[in-house]
């Protein structure tokens, strides 16, 4: 198998037709997919099912059930996303020197080793070394595995690729929750032993993928004669107007979305809209099926339109589920209220669905393969601080019961990214764009 860093010779197979647009097929994808392509992505539900069974109760674990305190279990999590942050820029470094495959694997096998030592941790030392293995595979999780998917395909196939894995990343995680939550019990510690014992093992298949069938897969890229083309500096990346924008634009996208999920919506509709756990369950189990059982017509639909206009979508369809879980205030623990915060996940999902096929692929095509890896570092970043800071504000705001405050500024950065979308376009080829020519 050849390295990666060649490109698969077509993926008009991916949009098949006279003009190729708005014809994709599920069966027309997969034919186009290289075969390493197709071997990740069959893989990616059971690598994120055991994700999915820890995420919503590690918290959980280790409070209620090895008795640390609260406070301190909060730390631990934020220390997650500290470590990824910090190490996300040499991640880039290495990524681009090493090739994408021997990183990825590094990551993965620190996400098993954190899940096997939180699995038996009953002091804070042990934990800190576990949430900080399992920032180590964060911070290298989206920058190598996303400059690794994109040395195997490119163009139209790569924005449905990222879409599509998008939608089986929420399976696994979605299906893993529902799991977990029929068999964990704080009364009997073994369960969520179980559980991360569970995870660590579904991570072992993409490691045993890329060491077995897919060993040569997104080797060091290859050297090039022609000393100015070697990968640039962060600094010399960052000059480039298009990935200013790019990379606002995913510091913006995650304050507003992913950053809240964890802290801001939750703590609206407990303390504002006043609905039950339960519901908010219902709610995150909406946008799973939102995504899951939308994101493949949604590639449809915007397939060969720019990839910015597409974004301009997301940015109104989440203006739409922020102002209505803002409504829900008005008529705060009434039936409305837990149907106005179930309705959200809808929108939000929706427009879930929207950004992963567009940035990825965006900081991917203004990529070469030289330097991907910091490409992928400095967006991965972006997100990273947005998703720290998010949490931070809506607390700050949340506990002085500013709720209308807090939809207000939200709504206020979603124009910003409206506004950075459209910078971005003047700045970025059509071909970058998504445009393909006729």
């Amino acid at each position: 198998m050849p390295e990666t860093t060649d490109h698969p010779p077509s993926t008009e197979a991916a949009a098949p037709g006279a003009d190729g647009a708005h014809q994709l097929t599920l069966r027309g994808f997969w034919a186009a997919l290289p075969p390493a392509g197709r071997w990740l992505l069959s893989t990616t539900a059971v690598s994120t099912l055991g994700r999915g069974m820890t995420l919503p109760f590690t918290v959980i674990y280790i409070h209620e059930v090895r008795g640390i305190d609260l406070d301190v279990a909060g730390l631990l999590m934020g220390l997650i996303a500290v470590v990824a942050v910090v190490i996300t820029a040499p991640v880039g470094v290495l990524t681009d020197r090493l090739g994408a495959r021997p990183v990825v694997i590094a990551g993965l096998l620190a996400q098993v080793l954190g899940a096997v030592v939180i699995a038996f941790a009953t002091t804070v030392p042990a934990f800190v070394v576990a949430v900080s293995l399992l920032g180590v595979s964060f911070g290298i999780g989206w920058p190598a595995f996303n400059a690794m998917i994109a040395s195997i395909v490119d163009g139209r196939l790569r924005t449905q690729y990222f879409g599509i894995n998008f939608a089986l990343v929420n399976l696994g995680i979605g299906f893993g929750g529902v799991v977990s939550g029929f068999l964990t019990d704080v009364e009997r510690p073994g369960t969520f032993t179980a559980i991360f014992l569970v995870d660590a093992a579904c991570v072992l298949v993409p490691v045993a993928l890329l060491l077995g069938p897919l060993r040569h897969v997104a080797g060091r890229p290859r050297p090039v004669d022609d000393d100015t083309s070697s990968a640039p500096g962060y600094l010399a990346i960052l000059r480039r107007p298009a990935v200013l924008w790019v990379t606002a634009l995913t510091f913006l996208s995650s304050f507003v979305g992913y950053g809240q999920m964890e802290a801001g919506f939750p703590a609206f509709a407990r303390q504002v809209s006043e609905v039950s756990t339960r519901t908010i369950g219902f709610a995150f189990a909406a946008n799973t099926a939102v995504i899951v059982l939308m994101q493949f017509l949604v590639l449809r639909r915007i397939d060969g339109r720019r990839r910015t206009r597409v974004f301009l979508g997301l940015v109104v369809l989440w203006a739409l589920a922020w102002s209505l879980l803002g409504a829900t205030g008005l008529v705060a623990g009434t039936l409305a209220a837990a149907a106005g915060v179930i309705v959200f996940h809808v929108f939000f999902g929706l427009g879930e669905t929207l950004l992963q096929p567009t940035v990825p692929a965006i900081v991917n095509d203004l990529a070469s393969d030289h330097d991907r890896g910091r490409y992928n570092a400095v967006s991965a970043g972006a997100f990273q601080v947005g998703a720290i800071t998010a949490p931070v504000a809506a607390g700050w705001l949340l506990e002085r019961r500013l709720g209308g405050v807090f939809v207000a500024v939200l709504l206020v950065c979603l124009v910003l990214v409206a506004v950075l979308a459209l910078a971005l376009e003047r700045e970025i080829t059509p071909e970058v764009n998504g445009v393909t020519p006729r």
